[in-house]
């Protein structure tokens, strides 16, 4: 098997439950190389979550189609992300001593802070969800946080130490620099545009040059430039907090940061949404 192909496989596997069955040994390599496609993943779980809520649209009221289509987000995903984000509020919202911290977060088990983030982030995601039903240009362009919430990820592998050196989930993207960094920011970019280009084309397909097709080519394209912007700007923000009280990030940190950024992304849209309509 060609090692793209392995790559690309490792990806899959490792972020999300769709089925792809081959058999790989998980190595810091290939799991260093798997790091080009995570815009990639991104992309087919934003596109099966707009799926999800576009069809959900016709059967149910927006309220319960948001729940469902959170389900199917967090089933896609196999719930690797939330996992870092509870290990992260358990163990940032301690205020311990570094140390104690990089305990807290190898322990298997989930504490009291850690449910409560994640009850909130399950709410919160819902609620954008809600919002943003019923319009499924929009929707559509919510592909835009799953592909640069895991390109941030990379980044911050590359750009921040590790805080257990070499130890952990951590240590096996020791080998991501920035040749492969720069190349994931590509493929993000050219995702994003070939993303946005399908919907407003779609747009202008359903509903001609009118009214319509002005506002969602605002939004789309207001989102475009906007969503990656603020998932930099606060996923640096909180990279550089988090790292300056743990002297570097964790595997769970990176996870935390994914889940994070994707709320973000979410609720700039349904703000560009609310202010352009």
């Amino acid at each position: 098997m060609r090692e793209n192909t392995k790559a690309a496989a490792a990806a899959f596997q490792f972020l999300s439950r769709f089925p792809v069955k081959t058999q790989l040994e998980f190595t810091p390599e290939l799991m260093t190389r798997s790091t080009l496609f995570y815009p990639v993943v991104g992309l087919c779980i934003g596109a099966c979550v707009f799926m999800a809520a576009w069809l959900s649209g016709f059967l149910l009221p927006p309220a319960p189609s948001a729940v469902l289509v959170l389900t199917i987000w967090v089933w896609l995903t196999g719930g690797l992300h939330l996992d870092g984000w509870m290990d992260s509020a358990d163990a940032l919202l301690s205020y311990r001593s570094r140390e104690r911290m990089l305990e807290i977060m190898k322990d298997s088990r989930v504490g009291a802070m850690g449910v409560i983030a994640c009850v909130l982030l399950l709410m919160l995601k819902a609620t954008l969800l809600y919002s943003l039903m019923g319009q499924p240009f929009l929707i559509g362009a919510a592909v835009l946080p799953f592909l640069w919430s895991r390109s941030f990820m990379v980044y911050a592998m590359v750009k921040y130490k590790r805080a257990r050196a070499g130890e952990g989930l951590a240590g096996m993207f020791a080998g991501v620099q920035n040749e492969l960094l720069y190349k994931v920011g590509g493929v993000t970019l050219l995702l994003s545009t070939i993303s946005c280009g399908v919907f407003l084309l779609a747009a202008y397909a359903l509903d001609g040059p009118q009214l319509t097709w002005s506002l969602n080519m605002g939004v789309v394209l207001s989102a475009f430039f906007v969503i990656p912007l603020c998932i930099w700007a606060c996923g640096k923000w909180a990279a550089d907090r988090i790292s300056n009280r743990l002297e570097g990030l964790t595997g769970d940190i990176y996870g935390a940061l994914n889940e994070g950024l994707e709320a973000v992304g979410l609720l700039i849209l349904v703000i560009l949404s609310t202010v352009v309509n």
